[in-house]
């Protein structure tokens, strides 16, 4: 089985939709996925994500199936510069959470005080539990850190979501840390990233990237990826956000 886990094109988070150039991601985006096979959509609720999904969906004539725990991972936080409001719980400065040894264990990770007081694991727990329940209706049903492949099968499954949430997917089936990847991965906007199953023994079953946040539609079209999510390459970039 392979999963597509697709983050929205490019936002306009004003209006929960795409701005003209993420309209113009999406359709790269579609003229790509429509090229091949893909037997089940899921999409986030959010209108970025379903609209970026649409495109895809016309070219295969399909709906996709809405899942609430597809939306992003936004669970907020007391950060320890911030004072005046929290924050969501992926946007800490580098050093600061790495100074928390804890944030580098995935058994832990979330006891961290400041994530305590937000009640980050409830709401990890809860998204890993209806992710684990979707692999299961497919097949693949969690055993540990592996899954028994009950009903193998090469399907592939598209899931249209959001950065955050996609990070704490992959961390999931990599059984490792969620805050590692949220700080350490930044998958661009309409990026696809394929994650197959490798069962090398009968009904043993586990999870590899095979790429990450891929862009290829985007070069193949000439089209430069958007710089939502990253953060200024140089701290003298003034034109690239710091905050």
């Amino acid at each position: 089985m392979k999963l597509l886990i697709i983050r929205h094109a490019d936002p306009d988070y004003s209006i929960d939709s795409l701005t003209p150039k993420g309209w113009k991601e999406a359709e790269y985006l579609a003229e790509r996925l429509g090229k091949i096979k893909i037997d089940y959509f899921y999409v986030s609720p959010y209108g970025r994500a379903k609209d970026t999904a649409s495109l895809t969906l016309k070219k295969h004539g399909r709906t996709a199936v809405e899942c609430e725990w597809l939306k992003e991972f936004s669970p907020a936080i007391w950060r320890p510069d911030v004072k005046d409001k929290k924050m969501i719980v992926w946007d800490w400065l580098p050093q600061d959470w790495s100074k928390e040894e804890c944030f580098f264990d995935k058994d832990h990770w979330f006891e961290q005080n400041n994530l305590a007081d937000g009640e980050v694991e409830k709401e990890y727990k809860r998204v890993i539990s209806e992710f684990d329940a979707l692999l299961s209706r497919h097949g693949y049903v969690r055993d540990g850190y592996i899954y028994r492949a009950e009903k193998s099968s090469d399907d592939v499954i598209a899931l249209f979501c959001h950065l955050g949430l996609q990070c704490v997917l992959l961390s999931h089936l990599l059984n490792v840390s969620p805050m590692v990847l949220l700080h350490g991965m930044a998958p661009a906007p309409s990026s696809v990233t394929t994650v197959a199953t490798e069962e090398r023994r009968k009904g043993i079953a586990s999870f590899r990237i095979l790429s990450f946040g891929d862009i290829s539609h985007l070069y193949a079209k000439g089209e430069p990826p958007a710089f939502a999510a990253r953060f200024c390459e140089c701290y003298d970039n003034t034109d690239e956000r710091h905050d």
